[in-house]
Order: C-alpha cells, then structure tokens, then sequence
C-alpha cells in the first residue's frame, strides 16, 4: 500500500507545486494566437545549413522573453511559431533579420539611385563599374592624418563619390553574397556616402562572439563587440591591409557604419580581439544588431515566404470546442463504468484524477523549461488517451470477473487477476506506445505534438495501472464492506455471486 501513497502524493503534490509557483501548460499557436512565418532559403542550402538556421534562430527567439516558441525544419524551408504574443510585428522584424554579417572593403562611395530617365528607360545591365580615379577611397586619396587638435583626432581629404553609380540600382538581397563586389545602401547616419560600393568580404559574422549593445561617452548607441579566437587575427589581419581606408560593416544589405581604420594612429596596431560599431544608431537598431549579431550569422540568407497572425479569439475558440468534447466524452465514460462495475468505477474516477494531476504537473513543467507547447492536436492526443487507459481499466475487471466465476473469492481474485491481465495491459500500452513513437519521428508540425501527448499518456497509463490502480483494488477488495456492499459493492459489480470470506 506503500506505492498507492507515494503515488498520491506525488500526483497532487506536484499539481499543487505548479499551481502554487503560477505554472501552466504552455498553450501552442493554434489555442493562444500569435505569429507563424515560413522562411524560404535563397540559396540552396544543406542539412547542415538549415539545422544551424534553426538553432540560431531559436536562440534569438528565446532571447525575446517570449515562451513556447518553436524553429523547426519543414522539409526545404524553416517554419518559425511563436504563441501568445501581443507585438507580431516587432517580433517579426526582429527574427527576420537573417544577420548576415560581412566586413568589406569600402572601394568608393556613391550617389543615391536616380536612373535613366524617359519613357522605356532601363538601368544599366552587366557587372558595376570600377571607380574613377578621384572616387577611389584609396589611402593616397583619402590622406590621413592623425591631429591632436582636430575634434575627431584626426584629418581627412574629402573624397567625391563615383557620380556615375547614379544609375546603377543597389544589389539585391539574392546577389549580395561574400564573394562578390556589391553597391549597398547605407543605415541613416551610417556613412559619409548614401550608398558604397564595396568589395568582395574576407570576413563574416561568424568572428563575432558576443555584442552587446551600449551607449558611449557622449550618450550615443554603440554595439561593441568582441572576437573569437580565429576571428581576432582574420579581422588584424584586414584591418592592417586596409590600414587608414575605409571597412564598411554590412548587415543584410545595409550599410550599418564605414569606419576608417586607426586614424587617430600613425601606425597600425592589433585591436586585441574587441571592436565596435557606431554611427548614429538608435537604441532599438543597437539592441537588435547586438542580438542578431550575438546568435551568429546565419549560413543563409532566408526570405519570408508566409507569414500567419492567428487571433487569440480563435485559438480560444477551439480550445474550448476540444475541452467541451473531451469533458462529454469524459463523463459518458465515467457514468457507464460507474454504472457497469459499481465501487469500481470509482477506482477509475480516481485513477484518472492521478493521471490528470501528473500530466497537468509533467506538461506545465516542460512547458517552462523545453518550450513544449499545448496545441489542438496535443488536446487530442490526450482525449484519445482517455480511452486507451479506461481500457486498461476494462482488461483488468474483466479478468477479476472471469476469476470470480470460477469460483474464486474476491479476495483471492484481486491478485491473481492482475497478474493475468498486466501482460494484456502491458502489451496494449506498448502498442500504443510504438504507434506514438513513429508518428513522432517520422512526422512534421502539430501531428508530432499529438504523438508527443498520446505516448506521454501511455507511459502514464503503465505507472498507474501498476502503482495505483493494483494497490487499490487490491485494498479494496480485500474490505468486506466494499467487496460485499449489496448494490455497490465490488461482487455486483464483476456479477459474482461469490462473497467475500475471511
């Protein structure tokens, strides 16, 4: 009877933990409402490159403070779910931003795109031209020098910008890749120039470690970063090369700041691993390009191709539509084993409470620790449990009525009907079981969160058909007045006309 205790008290002990702390079930997309976005890589993109995608992007998500998220892969593309949020669009706008980082040579700066003019007019096709003499942002061009007088420390020749980019648009997203010479725009306040054009990169964000964003001396919001220990000597590298000319930090095609390198120094000198990004950034712009910045660049550009705003309302709607029904079925079933087999129906009753109270107290603490979510497939998953542990119910008073016609007493029958019946009970749960382990794994979205649910339930089923519902039956059984009660009793419920002895 040991087990029956423990059992009880673990069950609403835990329950009444979770409650006391606030916990809940965490409730998914479908019941809460929020933000579902379907990104499509650019390029094609490897088993790798998408399961990196999905942990970056599930870094960032939960970096956001909000809970139940979930990245994961839907064959090519990558399906970001986010539940219960007020902001779907502030939080788009940040997940959205696939963070490829690239530290290019800035060539020359350009004009805004104006175009050709007149009807018809195409812009020009081909590669983008090379810089003109006077427009190059070399370092005899740009001349400088370090001066203690001089506010910013140092002085500079200004250097026109390449009149001729005029007419060229600026690279798209698709052609904006490592290797190649691209013509960007620039963040406001984020270059002397309105666009650049800049040089293939020889430096990605995978040399960040971490960034942070802070404000300077002055007040201004600056994202100060540190490197990793390959990135520190590849970024010494490019910056000696480039030593007194112009590095432009790009971020998905923008322009976020075009520092020149040292020039507040005669001579060039390691950075030691830290570095940071200014130029009139806003404090969300900062906090955002620190935390894109800090979960690392992603190995592909992705491109959103939906994205679903699902209503509370709704969600709330089918939660109760799913509730509603699993509570009918609920008490149709419990009125008909109460009716069938009378004091045993209420060790059904209270099995199923145990089983409700570990499932509440098990779904609501993974919920706050491994983002599982409660969706509408998982509230099925759980109503179809319902019947799978009522059968186990079933199996095991069907063996004691087969004991008791025999002409077994009730006290004799309760142990060795169970010994009978467990390997029935046993091997149906594993049925089950298995049936809910394929789906998980050979199955994608919500159809993982039923067989998640159906396969918590059956394990459950198992420790309590052994540890409760034995026990108590047995205890039962065992007592005259219940096992011999003449219209309740456990004897007119298995329609045994055999009675209990001592």
């Amino acid at each position: 009877m040991i087990s029956l205790v423990l059992v009880v008290a673990i069950a609403f002990g835990s329950l009444a933990a979770t409650l006391l702390s606030g916990w809940r079930p965490e409730l998914g997309l479908d019941l809460a409402g929020g933000l579902s976005v379907v990104y499509k890589p650019a390029t094609h993109a490897t088993a790798a490159d998408l399961t990196e995608s999905v942990n970056i992007l599930t870094n960032r998500v939960n970096a956001l403070g909000v809970s139940g998220a979930q990245v994961a892969t839907q064959g090519p593309d990558i399906v970001v779910s986010i539940p219960g949020i007020k902001n779907p669009q502030q939080i788009l706008s940040t997940i959205g931003e696939t963070a490829q980082l690239y530290f290019r040579p800035a060539l020359c700066g350009a004009p805004a795109f104006v175009g050709k003019k007149g009807k018809g007019a195409q812009p020009p096709s081909g590669p983008l031209p090379t810089c003109t003499a006077a427009s190059t942002l070399s370092k005899t061009n740009l001349g400088v020098t370090p001066s203690s007088s001089a506010t910013s420390g140092y002085t500079a020749n200004p250097v026109p910008a390449d009149a001729a980019l005029a007419a060229y648009p600026s690279t798209p997203a698709s052609q904006d890749v490592q290797g190649k010479t691209v013509l960007l725009p620039a963040l406001k306040g984020g270059g002397q120039y309105p666009r650049y054009l800049l040089g293939p990169a020889t430096l990605t964000g995978h040399a960040i470690k971490t960034a942070t964003a802070q404000q300077n001396q002055t007040g201004s919001w600056v994202v100060n970063y540190t490197l990793t220990s390959t990135g520190s000597p590849a970024w010494d590298a490019l910056a000696q090369q480039n030593f007194h000319q112009i590095i432009a930090i790009e971020l998905d095609g923008v322009v976020q700041s075009a520092p020149i390198i040292q020039p507040g120094q005669a001579t060039f000198s390691s950075f030691a691993g830290t570095g940071q990004i200014s130029g009139n950034l806003t404090q969300h712009q900062a906090q955002n390009l620190a935390l894109a910045m800090q979960f690392g660049s992603l190995p592909v550009r992705l491109v959103p191709q939906t994205t679903q705003t699902v209503s509370p309302t709704l969600g709330a709607s089918s939660l109760k539509a799913g509730l509603l029904a699993g509570i009918i079925g609920l008490l149709l079933v419990l009125g008909y084993v109460v009716f069938y087999y009378r004091a045993l129906g209420l060790v059904v009753v209270s099995g199923l409470c145990v089983t409700a109270a570990l499932l509440w107290a098990i779904v609501s603490v993974i919920g706050h620790t491994n983002n599982l979510t409660l969706d509408l497939a998982g509230v099925t998953g759980l109503i179809v449990s319902i019947g799978i542990t009522v059968d186990s119910y079933i199996v095991y008073f069907e063996r004691l009525k087969d004991e008791t016609r025999s002409g077994r007493t009730v006290r004799t029958s309760v142990d060795r009907g169970f010994s009978n019946a467990w390997r029935t009970v046993l091997a149906a749960d594993m049925v089950s079981l298995l049936g809910a382990l394929l789906l998980w794994f050979i199955a994608i979205g919500a159809v993982r969160g039923f067989a998640f649910f159906l396969g918590l339930s059956t394990l459950l089923d198992v420790f309590v058909t052994y540890f409760f519902t034995r026990p108590l039956v047995v205890l039962l059984g065992k007592n005259e007045k219940v096992a011999d009660a003449k219209r309740f009793g456990i004897a007119r419920g298995l329609d045994s006309s055999v009675q209990v002895t001592s």
